[in-house]
């Protein structure tokens, strides 16, 4: 088996955090967020190098886009739990 591809794993850890945030979602805000045209179309990834600040890096395919928003990384690190 040849060495996975930035790309690959991306695509794999994509599809175990997609079905890890089902249950994030179904709360309240679930109701009141719908999907635009301009929403990804790929596997994302989103990375939290910091639990104490609001940036969350989310990898999209072969690019970065840096978010700003303290709630939802609340809501990713309740989802996620821990102890």
């Amino acid at each position: 088996m040849g060495v996975p591809s930035r790309r690959k794993f991306l695509a794999v850890a994509g599809a175990g955090a997609t079905a890890g945030t089902v249950g994030m979602v179904a709360g309240p805000a679930a109701a009141e967020t719908r999907r635009t045209s301009k929403s990804a179309k790929e596997g994302v990834v989103a990375h939290i190098e910091d639990h104490s600040s609001s940036r969350i890096s989310l990898m999209v395919g072969d690019r970065e886009v840096v978010i700003d928003d303290r709630d939802l990384v609340n809501r990713i690190l309740n989802a996620a739990g821990g102890e």
